[in-house]
């Protein structure tokens, strides 16, 4: 049997491979007319691996827009539309032909289609690093199990963004659980994605835990307790505090991480596949380096656009003896105050945080205060807090609560990709703000424009099952 690397509804292939311990990126495009003969070696299971790790990295992915429009959308950050950019996003303004709709939509797809090849692969496969059968197994495993997390990431990612859960619809994804291009099919619940996000995750850890592959020093290789992180991410946006409380649980009695101290919280961000923050990162290097199309070029005062201003009442929130105020560049607060030291690489080379540890440990706090331990919440909260500020200025807490955790996930998380989800998930509303910061409307809860509309190229499919987000043009 051949299998075709074609169109993916309307997504191109493009496999990656690399090496684990370098930031240089081989991009393979296989011809779509070509037939591409069955997966036969640990060595190009891997390069789909990676190819799929690849386009989580892109800028309408991971490397920029997914990231950017929980911020813009939010109480932390606005476009002060130079050059156009996120301006239908900003306004609600978007129609089913948006690139900021179809651009994240084709990456999750084309990252799923990537894992679906994976998970379809034969387990008789030949490696040029052994020929024994049980390391074989051990390793076709492990690329698997990142594969099912892959994709359990992806459809929660879709799922988010397209999804009904906040727009007063019950419709989720469509969920493809197989490389199959000229498959028609409709779009899943909300809660028949749920199940199968919560069924790949399982997978992961199933392949992952006990793998004599399962590397914890490569952060930019998912393994048990990085799939841990991302479901206890998961499970936060669901609502299941229980499961979220064993997942936190398990990563902080590893030992394996640490919040970043006081005095290099702000290089933490710059050290890649280094920092003892970061659980799992995507790596980007000078070859994939993102460029002009980088977070950096829309947030960072000294990138290509100067976009995306932080808005006064989120910079204000935080104390001038709190480190994190530092990430800030207010030389010309007039104009807007930007965020310099989390995306700093003007060539936007620097890996992609994921997951930092500091998250699992919000995710923990409130976790244990909604059903867990009123004291584990509080010592959680004293980890992070007694890390930003110098041992002068910290004031010990003797309390924690949702309204601080509110507070601390905004102080701690700017400018990284949440406060929409968070303040969805906490029951809105979501600001709509103008290109001066102002907020001009509070979007409520079940509005339907806080689904993003199904891509034209999607809904425009002859005979196509799949239906459109109400709301929209299709």
């Amino acid at each position: 049997m051949k299998k075709y690397i074609i169109a993916f509804s309307f997504i191109a292939l493009t496999a990656t491979t690399v090496s684990s311990c370098s930031e240089d990126f081989v991009d393979t495009q296989f011809n779509q007319s070509k037939p591409q003969e069955d997966i036969k070696t640990i060595e190009e299971l891997q390069s789909f691996v990676y190819g799929a790790y690849g386009t989580m990295r892109g800028a309408s992915y991971y490397g920029c827009d997914f990231l950017m429009i929980p911020e813009l959308r939010s109480d932390h950050m606005y476009s002060n539309n130079r050059s156009g950019y996120y301006t239908t996003v900003s306004n609600y303004t978007m129609v089913s032909a948006d690139t900021y709709a179809s651009g994240p939509y084709t990456a999750m797809y084309t990252t799923i289609a990537k894992a679906n090849i994976i998970l379809g692969t034969s387990n008789n496969l030949t490696w040029s690093e052994s020929v024994n059968s049980t390391e074989i197994s051990e390793k076709v495993k492990s690329l698997k199990g990142q594969a099912y997390a892959i994709r359990a990431q992806a459809l929660f990612d879709l799922l988010r963004l397209y999804g009904q859960q906040y727009s007063g619809g019950t419709s989720g994804v469509v969920v493809p659980l197989q490389f199959n291009p000229s498959a028609n099919m409709a779009r899943s619940t909300v809660v028949q994605t749920q199940a199968q996000i919560e069924s790949d995750f399982n997978n992961a850890i199933a392949n992952l835990n006990g793998n004599s592959n399962n590397v914890f020093e490569e952060k930019t290789v998912l393994n048990t307790l990085s799939v841990k992180a991302l479901m206890s991410r998961y499970y936060l946006y669901k609502g299941n505090y229980a499961q979220v409380r064993s997942l936190v649980n398990d990563i902080i009695s590893s030992g394996r991480y640490s919040v970043a101290p006081y005095d290099s919280y702000l290089t933490s961000f710059t050290l890649n596949n280094a920092a003892s923050n970061s659980i799992f990162e995507l790596a980007v290097g000078p070859i994939a380096a993102l460029g002009s199309t980088s977070i950096n070029a829309k947030m960072n005062p000294k990138g290509a656009y100067v976009n995306m201003p932080v808005k006064t009442a989120a910079y204000n929130a935080i104390a001038s003896t709190d480190v994190r105020k530092q990430i800030f560049d207010t030389s010309d607060a007039a104009s807007g105050r930007y965020i310099k030291s989390k995306y700093s690489n003007t060539n936007g080379e620097d890996n992609i945080r994921l997951v930092r540890y500091e998250e699992v440990i919000l995710n923990g706090i409130e976790a244990e205060l909604n059903g867990g331990s009123a004291t584990k919440a509080l010592d959680y909260y004293k980890m992070i807090l007694s890390n930003r500020f110098k041992q002068l200025d910290y004031i010990v807490p003797t309390t924690v609560d949702m309204t601080l955790l509110k507070a601390e996930r905004s102080k701690e998380l700017i400018g990284e990709g949440f406060r929409m989800w968070d303040l969805m998930r906490w029951g809105g509303p979501v600001p709509k703000n103008a290109t001066n910061g102002s907020v001009t409307a509070n979007i409520a809860i079940g509005d339907n424009k806080l689904a993003f509309p199904i891509p034209q190229a999607e809904t425009n499919v002859a005979g196509t099952l799949v239906t459109s987000n109400p709301g929209y043009d299709n």
